[in-house]
């Protein structure tokens, strides 16, 4: 910085001036991030980036009316400048409706950081851009692979956030994921089997380690196996069967059937007309039968390794674990601290931002199905005939977040009890959120249970992708319609 003040200096700077001018609240953010990309297609190098930000965020609440301002560029004079701008904007607000107000929370001076083994940026783009290859390859050398992609992704964030509440608090948060997928092609169309997960595979707040642990290299001729084997597997009778969701999959239904319709905002019809409303009004809460009684879900930002892990969220609210539904009954809402004003509530951690140039929103954290009590092969035994049902495909759901349907890349056969062996290609599942919760009668445990990442959760305007996590284990449901995806 010009004259040796730091960052830390200047915000501190903005906090005094805004305090000076009487505003309701205010909180200043510095971020700065460095990203890193390589993906392979077909055994060639196709893509690696290496990408680095920072600016300041500068968002003001007086007389009820809320202004944001953002800058890249870090001089004391811009950071000012960018301070008045947002103190205008809110000033203007308040004329017009002034109804904002922010739940109380008490300041905190602290620091957080991602605890990893491997700082993936240390490791060399030679490993891995060779990594990737050879899992690729291996995939392509399977009879009838048409195609092969691996990625790899990498993030670090360092954060720096003041507000007038008097919190100081500093983060460092270090992402690491990637996977492979194979694309095989015949007569009847084409099929994919993704590694670990589809759409770009799993994510963690871990290092390097998280990629070795995944075994890339070594799951890459099954994956390609399956894809092929796909090709001549048979298509489900369309009806009801008993089935089970693995992890990767539930993960998934969890994020759309009970992460977003539990957003505050949402409820209060803030993304109504981009991505929808919900349908857990507050008249619900603490009375709706959400699910069987089996059926526990939490925001738990604690867990460590979760994509949505922190120590606070862009509000300066301390990460915590929160029931959504508890024993069943829809029990709490994902809240930031201007959403849990309104029901008279203290936020839950849920106001997040995608970067330093936009608000902070209610957003997922990790939202996870707490593991039941049962053995995997518990699960299958209790099932005369029906599917166990692998890795999404494609997925819908209306903007109230209660019809659905889900298509997967795989489903594998039960019968009387047991796997059989046959595999089933094109599966779809579909139904209504509570009537599917509710007919959950068995949950895996904590053997089979993991946090899985989700990388790419799109909301605001404009749009914020947002890192998420969900912690799963295959779970069983019983009658649920079943069919073939077109």
């Amino acid at each position: 910085m010009k004259g040796g003040v730091s960052v830390r200096e200047i915000l501190e700077e903005v906090i005094d001036f805004l305090r000076k001018e009487k505003v309701d609240y205010a909180d200043v953010r510095y971020e700065r991030h460095i990203e890193e990309e390589v993906v392979n297609e077909n055994g060639y190098l196709k893509t690696h980036t290496f990408g680095e930000n920072q600016g300041v965020g500068i968002r003001v609440l007086k007389s009820g009316g809320w202004g944001f301002s953002s800058t890249d560029r870090l001089s004391k004079d811009s950071i000012l400048k960018s301070a008045k701008l947002a103190l205008d904007i809110a000033e203007t607000s308040s004329r017009r409706k002034g109804e904002g107000r922010v739940a109380e929370e008490p300041p905190y001076i602290d620091s957080y950081k991602t605890r990893y083994e491997k700082d993936p940026f240390e490791i060399s783009k030679k490993e891995k851009v060779e990594l990737l290859k050879e899992a690729v390859m291996k995939m392509k050398e399977v009879r009838g692979i048409v195609k092969a992609n691996g990625s790899l992704r990498f993030r670090k964030i360092q954060k720096l956030f003041l507000n007038t509440d008097g919190s100081v608090i500093e983060q460092e948060i270090v992402i690491s994921g990637g996977g492979i997928e194979a694309f095989s092609a015949g007569k009847e169309g084409f099929q994919k089997r993704s590694y670990p997960s589809s759409f770009g595979g799993d994510f963690a707040t871990r290092g390097w380690e998280f990629i070795e642990s995944m075994d890339l290299i070594g799951k890459a001729e099954e994956t390609a196996q399956e894809a092929v084997s796909l090709l001549s597997a048979p298509e489900i009778k369309p009806g009801e069967y008993d089935i089970i969701i693995g992890g990767s999959q539930l993960a998934l239904q969890i994020h759309e059937s009970c992460g977003h319709p539990s957003e505050l905002d949402r409820v209060f019809g803030s993304e109504i007309s981009f991505a929808g409303g919900s349908f857990l009004t507050p008249d619900k809460l603490g009375k709706l039968k959400y699910g069987s009684e089996i059926v526990n879900i939490v925001a738990d930002a604690t867990v460590e390794g979760g994509l949505g892990s922190f120590g606070y969220d862009d509000e300066g609210v301390k990460a915590q674990k929160s029931f959504i539904v508890k024993e069943g009954v829809f029990v709490g809402y994902l809240m930031d601290r201007e959403s849990a004003a309104k029901l008279g509530l203290r936020s839950n951690g849920a106001g997040r931002a995608s970067s330093w140039n936009r608000i902070p929103i209610v957003r997922m954290t990790n939202i996870n199905l707490l593991p039941g009590n049962m053995t995997l092969d518990d699960l299958i035994s209790g099932i005369d005939y029906g599917f166990l049902l692998e890795t999404n495909k494609s997925w819908s759901i209306d903007d109230m977040r209660v019809n659905f349907q889900f298509a997967t890349e795989i489903a594998y056969e039960i019968k009387g009890g047991r796997l059989t062996g046959r595999i089933f290609r094109n599966p779809v599942y579909y139904g209504t959120t509570v009537e599917f919760w509710n007919s959950c009668d068995g949950i895996a445990n904590e053997k089979y249970w993991r946090v899985w990442g989700i990388p790419n959760c799109g909301k605001g305007q404009p749009i914020q992708v947002m890192h998420v996590g969900h912690g799963a284990s295959p779970a069983r449901f019983r009658k649920v319609k079943v069919g073939v995806a077109k």
